[in-house]
C-alpha cells in the first residue's frame, strides 16, 4: 500500500473511538477499511486511496481500561476539502468492532498547510530580526555613533570641584547648570557644549563664582527634586535664568526636541522665584528681588483728590462728592506704550501668559492667566500695567481698582472702557 509522506499531506483528520469490549488495533484497521467498503463510490475507495498514495497510513492509538477500549485515528489527506470531508464522515459510519460495539466521533479536520504557514511567519520573523541585529549600519549611523562618541569624550572637569562640564564652558557667555554628569552627556549628546553639572544637592563655591561672571540657565528635573535644587541656587548663585525638563521626565532622558523647546520656554529666575513662593531669588542675586514689593511709603504716588490742583472753586460746588473720588484720570497712549503693549500681545498669543510690567515698561514678571487676579491682589503695589493672553473680565478690573494699575492690555475685553478708571485696551485698539 501506498503511503504519504507527513510533509505531502494537506489535510488530517482526527477522531475519537470508544468501543464497548477489547480489541486490538489491526481489528480498528480492518473495520476502517472494511465497513467503509462500496460505500463511496470508486473513486473514493480508501484501498485505491491508500494504493494511489492520496491517503496515508491510518494510525490508530487504543487503551483498554476496565473492559473497554478508547483511543484515537488519525488518516492523513492529500484529497481536497470536500473529498477529504467525505472520507471522515464515512469514519463515523462504523458501528462495531468486530464482535464489539463501538462509536467513531471526528473531533476536526486539521489544515496542515495553516500550521506549516504559522510556523513559516514565526520563523522568518526571527531570522529577519537576526539579519537586522547582524547588519552593518547605513554612512548616517556610523556618522551619527561617531560624533556621539566624540561628545561624550568632550566631557572634562570644571573648577576646584571637579564637576562634570562640556568644553565650551570658558569661552562661553551663557552656562547651562544641569543637576549630575548624565545630563552633561544628554546635553553634549545633542551638540550643547556649554553644560556644567552640580554633582550633588549642595552647590560648590565653583559654581557660585562662575554664576557672578557668566549668564547662568538653570535646568533641572520636572520633579519636587529640582524644585528644591531651584530654591537652593536662589539662596547661593546669581541665576539669571530657569528652565524645566517637561513634568516627570529627568534631563537625562528627554530628547533633543524637549531640550530645544524647554530651552526656548526658559523664564526669568525672578519669575520662576515667584512660581515657587519666594518674595527673593536670593540675597545676593543680579536682579534682587523677585517682583519688588514696594512699602506704601515706597510706592508710586497715584494723583488723588488732596494731591491734585483744586478746579475753580464755582466748579467745586456744582461738583459732588461722588465724582471727585477718582484714583487718576486716564491719559492718552503714549506711541512707545502702544507699541510695547502690542510687542507684548502678539509674544504671549497662544501662551495663557500674562506679562506684568512697572511704570518703565520693565517686565517684573510672567504668571499664568489663571494665576493672574491671585497674583496681582497678593503684589498690591508697584504694578503699571498687565498684558496678557485672554479675555479682561470683571474680577480682573476690581482687582485692578483696588491695586492702582493703570492698564489692562487683553485679546478682548467684556468691560466697558467708561466703566471704569482702569485703561482697559484690546488687540483691536493697538
Amino acid at each position: 500500500m501506498g503511503k504519504i509522506s507527513p510533509v505531502a499531506a494537506k489535510y488530517i483528520i482526527h477522531a475519537a473511538i470508544s468501543i464497548e469490549g477489547i480489541v486490538s488495533r489491526p481489528d480498528v484497521v480492518g473495520a476502517v477499511f472494511g465497513q467503509t467498503e462500496g460505500l463511496l463510490g470508486s473513486d473514493l475507495e480508501l484501498r485505491e486511496l491508500q494504493r494511489s498514495g492520496r491517503i496515508g497510513r491510518i494510525e490508530v492509538n487504543v487503551d483498554t481500561v476496565s473492559g473497554k477500549t478508547t483511543g484515537t485515528i488519525t488518516v492523513p489527506s492529500s484529497l481536497d476539502k470536500a473529498e477529504t470531508s467525505i472520507v471522515g464522515a464515512a469514519l463515523e459510519i462504523i458501528q462495531r468492532i468486530g464482535p464489539c460495539n463501538s462509536r467513531i466521533k471526528v473531533s476536526k479536520i486539521e489544515d496542515v498547510r495553516i500550521s506549516k504557514r504559522n510556523f513559516v511567519i514565526e520563523r522568518a520573523k526571527e531570522l529577519l530580526k537576526e539579519l537586522q541585529d547582524g547588519v552593518l549600519p547605513d554612512s548616517q549611523e556610523l556618522a551619527d555613533e561617531v560624533a556621539y562618541s566624540v561628545r561624550v569624550m568632550e566631557i572634562k572637569t570644571y573648577g576646584n570641584d571637579r564637576l562634570p562640564a562640556g568644553p565650551a564652558v570658558d569661552e562661553s557667555d551663557d552656562i547651562i547648570l544641569v543637576e549630575g554628569r548624565a545630563d552633561v552627556v544628554n546635553l553634549l549628546k545633542h551638540s550643547f557644549k556649554n553644560t556644567i553639572a552640580l554633582n550633588g544637592t549642595n552647590v560648590p563655591q565653583t559654581i557660585i563664582d562662575l554664576s557672578k561672571k557668566k549668564v547662568m540657565t538653570a535646568f533641572v528635573d520636572g520633579d519636587r527634586g529640582g524644585n528644591l535644587i531651584l530654591k537652593e541656587l536662589f539662596e547661593t548663585c546669581e541665576i539669571d535664568y530657569v528652565t524645566k525638563a517637561p513634568d516627570g521626565k529627568e534631563v537625562e532622558e528627554i530628547t533633543k526636541k524637549e531640550i530645544h523647546k524647554a530651552l526656548r520656554n526658559r523664564v526669568s529666575a525672578e519669575q520662576a522665584a515667584f512660581e515657587l513662593g519666594k518674595d527673593n531669588y536670593g540675597h545676593n542675586g543680579k536682579k534682587g528681588v523677585q517682583i519688588k514689593r514696594t512699602s506704601p511709603a515706597a510706592a508710586p504716588v497715584r494723583p488723588s483728590q488732596s494731591t491734585r490742583q483744586q478746579p475753580p472753586t464755582t466748579v467745586a460746588k456744582n461738583t459732588s462728592p461722588s465724582t471727585t473720588v477718582n484714583k487718576y484720570e486716564k491719559k492718552q497712549l503714549s506711541m512707545n506704550e502702544k507699541k510695547t503693549f502690542n510687542t507684548m500681545l502678539e509674544e504671549l498669543i497662544g501662551t495663557r501668559g500674562a506679562f506684568i510690567l512697572d511704570e518703565k515698561l520693565n517686565i517684573l514678571g510672567k504668571v499664568p492667566t489663571i494665576e493672574l487676579v491671585s497674583t496681582v491682589r497678593s503684589l498690591a503695589t508697584g504694578v503699571y500695567s498687565i498684558v496678557f493672553d485672554g479675555i479682561i473680565e470683571r474680577d480682573l478690573v476690581q482687582v485692578a481698582e483696588k491695586t492702582n494699575i493703570r492698564y489692562l492690555i487683553g485679546m478682548d475685553t467684556r468691560i466697558k472702557s467708561n466703566s471704569t478708571n482702569v485703561g482697559l485696551l484690546t488687540s483691536n485698539d493697538l
